[in-house]
């Protein structure tokens, strides 16, 4: 079948009792010269700025995106993370996936429907390129927000770990055989807001939406304000029941929506506490290293300018609350019966060439010459065949099953995991060191969802879809580096709907431009079982 986009997003629209607007936006993707730390360095900006831009919409709006690679030495690719992409898989953004590497100077559209709000972001997802600045926020507003009434104002608040140094370096001293700790880069130090300013201007007596955002390579932060209480009202782009905290940690990809009231009587500023987890595993009671935060900012909430900026706040012990506890706001219960079970367990391994490596299953993720998606486009009843897609680590679900995904972290730290296309359920995530997943464990009946969840060491973790959003979607470590270790599957979702899915024609051309087959199997090939030409050992030189 073939999709129209554009019809189809405003039939979309239509169907669920919206307006549809199309929101626009035009960008260069450039160099910038910036120092949000104090270091200067380039960074990958848009228009020649950054931090890069804001991008709203409401719900039931178009979001067109239309970029231009300008960078000259480096291809690109723009990823929206969190967003469904419902009827635009070929607009996810994964390169090596959705789409081809945009070279530069060539321009491709991006353009989905706006179906559910919430807190996002986007992303570059090619290259490890978002380190070296290419994200930003992405917020989709609510005009039915359970929430609208219980707050004046909103604000966003980024958090990152920060390197001085571009990535491909980085990546290229990570992938050596010498690495034998798989030692990942290490930041220099911790930014907020992308180093534009940490205080926060608020009002006495009044209360605010506080849209936490944490892009880090790699690490999680902890968030506390002062005295005041956080009531979270949401979790990536997930409304739940409101609960009160003192303290959160946010995972790399993570977002968190928290109210904060200022009392009426304030009579000062109130500083507040984004401080880096640098830990393997901050609870553990016996660590191999001691626990300790050496990159944090101290920021402001400024109630008066007149009054002292630079108070600080010690925090004795982090004991954030327990994210997978968070109970939904629609009280949905667990999705069952479960049809269909996807069991990863994750751990470092080696390529055949002694290079580290990370691995799902014993297999490293290998990119192949053509991206996922067009071949399941392409190989008619064959794209079912995860045989035909190479080594990377396809899985299969038909339409309509329940998937229940299971990761087994067999590390000895705490990992981000993130799933494309999909808001899923967290039935289980049990502490450190509960060992791996089995039939009997007890599980959450009303599960809390978002998109990306912090597995523990030693531990796993229990996730739900409903298989009702066809296409290709990425499942991986959202540490960075991981990815670029090859801490990557490939969910191959109902398939059978992706034949004949159209691909728009300026996508095309930059995979004509790079000089990339757009159909066949993983090589080209129009056999799915011909395996002439698969890429079956991982490039043993990271060229960026």
């Amino acid at each position: 079948m073939h999709r129209g986009h554009l019809t189809t997003l405003i039939v979309l629209s239509q169907a669920a009792g919206l307006l549809a607007s199309t929101v626009t936006y035009d960008w260069n993707i450039t160099w910038v010269i910036a120092s949000p730390d104090g270091f200067t360095r380039p960074v990958i900006g848009i228009n020649d700025d950054w931090p890069c831009p804001i991008v709203e919409a409401n719900v039931g709006d178009v979001v067109t995106i239309n970029v231009n690679n300008k960078l000259g030495n480096e291809t690109t690719g723009l990823h929206f993370h969190g967003i469904n992409q419902l009827s635009t898989n070929n607009m996810d953004g994964a390169v090596g996936v959705n789409q081809c590497p945009l070279p530069p100077d060539y321009s491709v559209q991006y353009l989905f429907y706006a179906d559910q709000p919430g807190t996002y972001w986007y992303h570059s997802h090619s290259m490890g390129q978002y380190p070296d600045g290419l994200r930003g926020p992405l917020i989709i507003h609510d005009p039915e927000d359970p929430y609208k009434d219980d707050y004046d104002e909103e604000v966003i608040l980024t958090m990152s770990d920060w390197y001085r140094e571009q990535t491909p370096p980085l990546i290229q001293a990570m992938i050596d055989p010498n690495n034998t700790n798989f030692a990942p880069p290490i930041p220099n130090s911790t930014v907020v807001n992308d180093g534009t300013g940490s205080h926060i201007a608020m009002a006495p007596g009044k209360t605010y939406r506080v849209r936490m955002i944490n892009w880090s390579a790699m690490f999680s932060t902890f968030v506390q304000f002062d005295s005041l209480d956080m009531t979270v009202i949401a979790i990536d782009a997930s409304y739940v029941k409101k609960q009160t905290v003192r303290n959160l940690r946010i995972s790399a990809a993570q977002r968190s929506d928290v109210l904060i009231t200022i009392p009426e009587d304030a009579d000062r500023n109130y500083p507040y506490l984004v401080a880096m987890d640098l830990n393997q595993d901050y609870a553990d009671p016996d660590p191999p290293r001691p626990i300790q935060f050496p990159f944090n900012v101290t920021g402001q909430l400024v109630t008066d300018a007149e009054k002292a900026t630079d108070g600080n706040m010690t925090v004795q012990k982090f004991e954030p609350y327990d994210d997978v506890t968070f109970a939904p706001h629609d009280d949905e219960a667990a999705y069952g019966p479960v049809t269909k079970r996807w069991l990863l367990n994750f751990n470092y391994c080696h390529d055949v060439n002694g290079y580290p490596r990370a691995c799902f299953n014993d297999t490293t993720y290998i990119a192949q010459k053509v991206p996922a998606l067009y071949s399941a486009a392409s190989l008619g009843d064959n794209n079912t065949q995860a045989e035909a897609y190479g080594p990377i680590g396809a899985f299969v679900v038909e339409y309509g099953e329940v998937l229940e995904i299971v990761i087994n972290n067999n590390n000895e730290a705490i990992h981000p995991f993130h799933l494309h296309g999909h808001q899923f359920q967290v039935l289980a995530r049990p502490a450190s060191g509960a060992g791996n997943w089995s039939q009997d464990v007890a599980v959450n009946d009303v599960p809390p969802r978002r998109d990306t969840v912090a597995v523990n060491p030693k531990s796993y973790a229990v996730f739900r879809i409903k298989a009702d959003n066809p296409g290709v979607f990425l499942f991986h470590c959202h540490v960075e580096w991981h990815v670029e270790l090859g801490l990557t599957a490939t969910l191959l979702e109902a398939p059978d709907r992706l034949v004949n899915y159209t691909i728009p024609q300026d996508h095309k051309d930059a995979c004509d431009a790079m000089g990339i087959p757009t159909t066949g199997n993983a090589a080209g090939n129009a056999d799915w079982d011909n395996t002439d030409g698969f890429v079956t050992v991982p490039p043993t030189v990271y060229t960026g």
